[in-house]
């Protein structure tokens, strides 16, 4: 399992899907045109299927052309002249009707008629056939380009939000988020199949048909055409509104997905506490928002369908009754009539799609924007220009007066740290203490550079970390959390996820040592397939000290300098914590070590220790010299051990 390269793909999103670049122009104003234009890149790969596949639908357009000719045949070379035979008139006198003499007529009349209507009958079924290949060809190619450009669509914008800061995701609703990468993507794909592609098939139809139909009857023709502007007018007026609906109501299932989604991350929680009814009452009312929105876009959707289907009629109408006495005059013949109707009927099929599609191709643009809107978002925290790799750290951490404070709504800053000072030797041991919102975790989170100090700066090596490689940087050091994620993978897989490079290379007598470091190895032995075990989702199928166990072994596989434990015992029991505390000492060694706790008797192993409170180092020193100290770390050394 290779580690995905985010930062790469985020600096390409930035490349390509920079907003407000100079190549973007004004006409990016057309949602449509917007969508296309950020994918472009993505389309460039697959432009020569795209080309084969606009062949193979202008293929089946020409023929689709031909449909109506050979009925216009049969009834004007075959039906008909079966009354030249002979013209009963008032008299009594039989006469010839008179026909145009031309070469074409003489050979018509050299073949039976019952071989013509054969052919037309042929005709008919060769032009379906070829129509249906160039229907399937063109389909099965813009379908496959469609997935292929959807799917790497879907796998950028993921790696792009593993790119993203964790003042983003902070912020940042997950089910909103898991609904843009799985389903928009989705939506946008099928619409652009299933309806688009359908919809610029009869655009070539109309074009082709609005040409034989000026051939057949340019007055009838220009009558029909007329009213083109006006249903264009209506449709796109509907169509806007639909627009707006739509993407409201994308926001509102948006936020459904966040609620189903906090509420089922929470079920334990909910169960606990008997709080069904209010969590589905709740529920509920974003599920009642969202239809509101659906049966609306519905409502639109159907109105202008029912709106064109009457203007089309009322055309429609007027054609027919002004083409049927072109015929009576003799201008124009049954079957010109019959093909001119069959193409007037079609050419308005461009204006019945969009209506009938106008709603789906209007979730699926809203989509698209929500996809581009979640493209635009760049990460605050990126390589500076110019950033070296960091290849070998020896573990040496300063915080060099390093202030920070969280942005609140207002963007104002509230204060965290201040004016934090210390130093961690290559190889020491450093625990980190004091209350609850001391600012002890962003101590870490500021030396894993998942935010940035406001002031001052933290140094590994002596250097900026502001001056390495984001990735290298973070190489270097190894996450022991609080929460420990396992993926519904082997034991094995999850264990060699922890190597700094390919896990592939992780052979099996590491991940067995590993695990012995960490007191897992027993427990795994015991296990029906042993290391090959599929864990169940977040590990759910073990108690909480066997994941952090397997944790530990994770992070023993990094053979990283810097080591960060974020209160690794914490809702343990006696016997699991006793493991865990082993396992973890076995891990510190050699290592720079900097762990955040509330467990005193653990910290006190440390070689030194800080506490931390209202944002400031209060004392620090080893565990001796702070309780002769007597002051804030003894007392609390007191409360909790004494």
């Amino acid at each position: 399992m290779e580690k995905m390269n985010w930062k790469a793909t985020s600096r390409r999103f930035g490349e390509r899907l920079r907003p407000g670049s100079s190549q973007e122009t004004a006409a990016e104003k057309n949602a449509w045109w917007r969508v296309a234009y950020r994918f472009r890149d993505y389309i460039r790969p697959e432009r020569m299927l795209l080309i084969g596949s606009l062949i193979a639908l202008l293929t089946a357009t020409f023929v689709r052309l031909l449909k109506p000719l050979p009925l216009a045949f049969a009834v004007d070379h075959i039906l008909v002249s079966v009354v030249k035979q002979v013209d009963t008139i008032d008299d009594g006198v039989s006469q010839e009707l008179t026909i145009k003499d031309s070469l074409f007529n003489t050979l018509l009349s050299s073949v039976d008629n019952q071989h013509l209507l054969i052919g037309c009958a042929v005709a008919v079924i060769l032009i379906a056939l070829l129509m249906a290949a160039g229907n399937f060809l063109s389909t099965l190619g813009f379908s496959l380009a469609g997935s292929r450009i959807m799917a790497r669509v879907r796998s950028d914008l993921f790696s792009h939000l593993l790119g993203l800061s964790m003042k983003f995701h902070s912020q940042a609703k997950t089910g909103d988020l898991t609904m843009r990468l799985v389903s928009d993507v989705a939506m946008l794909r099928e619409a652009v199949v299933t309806a688009m592609m359908p919809m610029l098939a009869n655009i070539f139809v109309l074009t082709g048909m609005l040409g034989v139909m000026l051939v057949l009857n340019w007055k009838l023709t220009i009558f029909a055409v007329a009213s083109l502007p006006f249903l264009w007018l209506l449709t796109s007026r509907s169509g806007k509104r639909i627009h707006e609906v739509s993407r409201e109501q994308r926001k509102k299932e948006g936020s459904m997905a966040s609620k189903a989604s906090e509420y089922i991350a929470s079920i334990k929680t909910i169960q606990s506490l008997s709080l069904e009814k209010e969590t589905i009452r709740n529920f509920e009312g974003n599920n009642s928002q969202s239809r509101t929105q659906e049966v609306k876009s519905k409502k639109l959707s159907a109105g202008l369908e029912r709106r064109v289907d009457i203007l089309v009629a009322v055309v429609t109408a007027v054609v027919l009754f002004y083409g049927s006495n072109t015929v009576l005059d003799g201008s124009m013949s049954t079957g010109e009539l019959i093909v001119f109707m069959s193409y007037l009927n079609n050419s308005f099929r461009p204006v019945r799609e969009y209506a009938k599609y106008t709603a789906r191709l209007s979730k699926a643009l809203a989509a698209g924007e929500r996809i581009i809107d979640l493209m635009d978002e760049k990460p605050d925290i990126q390589d500076k220009p110019g950033a070296k790799e960091l290849a070998e750290a020896r573990g040496e951490i300063h915080f060099d007066h390093v202030s920070f404070g969280y942005q609140d709504k207002d963007k104002s800053r509230l204060a965290v740290l201040k004016d934090i000072d210390f130093k961690v030797k290559a190889g020491e041991s450093v625990a980190i203490v004091g209350p609850s919102g001391a600012g002890k975790t962003t101590i870490t989170s500021l030396l894993l550079r998942l935010y940035e100090p406001s002031g001052g700066a933290v140094r590994i090596d002596g250097q900026d970390i502001r001056d390495y490689t984001i990735s290298s940087m973070r190489k270097q050091i190894t996450v022991v959390p609080q929460e420990n994620l396992l993926f519904g993978i082997s034991i094995r897989d999850n264990i060699a996820l922890g190597a700094l490079h390919n896990t592939r290379e992780v052979t099996h007598s590491k991940i067995v040592a590993a695990a012995k470091l960490a007191n897992a190895h027993d427990f795994i032995s015991t296990l029906p397939d042993g290391y090959n075990t599929i864990l169940s989702e977040r590990g759910g199928s073990l108690s909480g000290g066997q994941r952090q166990r397997i944790a530990i072994a994770r992070a023993a596989i990094s053979q990283s300098r810097i080591l960060v434990l974020d209160e690794p015992t914490v809702g343990l029991d006696k016997e699991s914590e006793a493991h865990v505390i082993s396992a973890l000492h076995n891990l510190m060694k050699e290592r720079t070590t900097v762990m955040i706790t509330h467990d005193l008797a653990f910290a006190a192993t440390a070689d030194r220790i800080i506490f931390v409170e209202g944002g400031v180092v209060v004392e620090q020193g080893s565990h001796e010299d702070l309780l002769k100290n007597d002051k804030s770390y003894a007392h609390w050394w007191k409360m909790q051990i004494g």
